[in-house]
């Protein structure tokens, strides 16, 4: 276990004890990770924000049910991908009924040989399925393990690997094109 989450743990106690410090230690090193997972779902800032500030609220809530203190970051992260896949879902639905799409322009793009493999890299990415694409951002830029990821996917370890190992490989075909 690592100190970062044995740190969390005994935030989380001392926040439960009625330290009102503890929660603002915790809000200041896990709002903006919540924003930048959050915005990855929605791709809009603001709806961002507010997918935070309401996965706030659901984590206050149900804080006191927490058995295993030390895993709150991916409990709390769980929560911040249900609340995001809740936004986009309903946000969706509101597109679709007032027969709103919205596309991207991915025209003039001209960059060096470094921003044109990102960019490849990128629109790669995008080719992926959904739950690779998740897989992906939680290992690589998130930086969460293996373990984590599977509990905040609330998938196993193997399905994570798995998903992981088939995202590479899409990758490196879809590069060398």
């Amino acid at each position: 276990m690592t100190t970062e989450k044995v740190l969390d743990g005994l935030l989380v106690l001392q926040y439960k004890s009625g330290d009102k410090k503890a929660l603002e230690v915790l809000v200041k090193k896990y709002h903006t990770k919540f924003c930048n997972h959050s915005y990855w779902y929605t791709k809009d800032i603001d709806a961002a924000k507010d997918v935070a500030q309401e996965s706030w609220k659901s984590i206050l809530r149900n804080i006191e049910n927490l058995k295993d203190c030390n895993s709150f970051g991916s409990w709390a992260m769980r929560i911040v991908t249900r609340k995001s896949i809740d936004y986009v879902k309903k946000r969706q639905k509101e597109l679709y009924r007032n027969n709103e799409y919205y596309s991207e322009n991915r025209n003039g793009i001209e960059a060096n040989t470094k921003n044109e493999y990102l960019e490849k890299l990128k629109l790669g990415i995008e080719e992926l399925p959904e739950n690779q694409q998740v897989v992906l951002r939680l290992f690589y830029t998130q930086e969460y393990s293996l373990q984590d990821i599977s509990s905040i996917l609330e998938i196993s370890e193997g399905t994570v690997k798995s998903r992981l190992f088939h995202a590479r490989e899409k990758l490196k075909k879809i590069i060398k094109k």
